[in-house]
């Protein structure tokens, strides 16, 4: 094959188009923070994801928040949808192993503290074990509340529309129960208030 200037320059073209590609994908997007980036984002993401399992539906913007009851810390089963009904919910999907959920962490506890009971209510979703959390909590300890579910295919981050299982993930809920946001990805610094406004 012959090198030519036409060949040369359409090389670095796409060269340079995957790289910027690259660093919008792994230093944020801007667009990405905006409702059409996140829905774009969410709906390329969950292209590629395998299908639900029978009788799963992941839930879309718009639809009802599904019934998620699962275990606490302590054990006791937490119903979202009863516990928080009329009140507006950010649920964040994440492991004590997922480093970007880690990192997002203390942002989550400062916007979770200035909401205090009357503003939107955060909820920690740990698709983890109850000793990798607490172990994880005793370490980094957060103050809204957790609860438990075991990793797979049927997940409660699958029913909030999480098909591909990507880590962290985050639902707002409005006070009328159904979905207002999902985001993929994690939280920028100083993003979480004006996305959950």
């Amino acid at each position: 094959m012959k090198v030519t200037t036409p060949r040369i320059l359409a090389v670095a073209v796409v060269a340079g188009g995957l790289g910027l590609l690259a660093s919008l994908w792994f230093n944020g997007n801007p667009l990405w923070r905006t409702g059409p980036g996140e829905r774009a984002l969410h709906a390329a993401v969950n292209a590629t994801a395998p299908a639900p399992p029978e009788g799963v539906t992941p839930a879309g913007i718009g639809d009802p928040m599904p019934a998620i009851a699962l275990p606490g810390l302590d054990g006791k089963i937490v119903d979202l949808a009863a516990n928080y009904r009329g009140k507006r919910l950010l649920i964040n999907v994440w492991a004590s192993w997922c480093g970007p959920c880690i990192e997002e962490m203390p942002e989550l506890q400062r916007f979770a503290t200035s909401q205090g009971t009357e503003g939107v209510q955060v909820v920690g979703l740990a698709l983890d074990t109850r000793d990798g959390v607490t172990d994880f909590l005793g370490r980094v300890p957060v103050s809204y509340p957790i609860v438990l579910d075991t990793p797979g295919p049927a997940d409660a981050s699958v029913w909030l529309g999480n098909a591909k299982g990507v880590l962290p993930y985050t639902v707002l809920v409005g006070a009328d129960g159904r979905i207002e946001r999902q985001k993929i990805g994690p939280f920028q610094h100083g993003e979480i208030s004006g996305w959950a406004n």
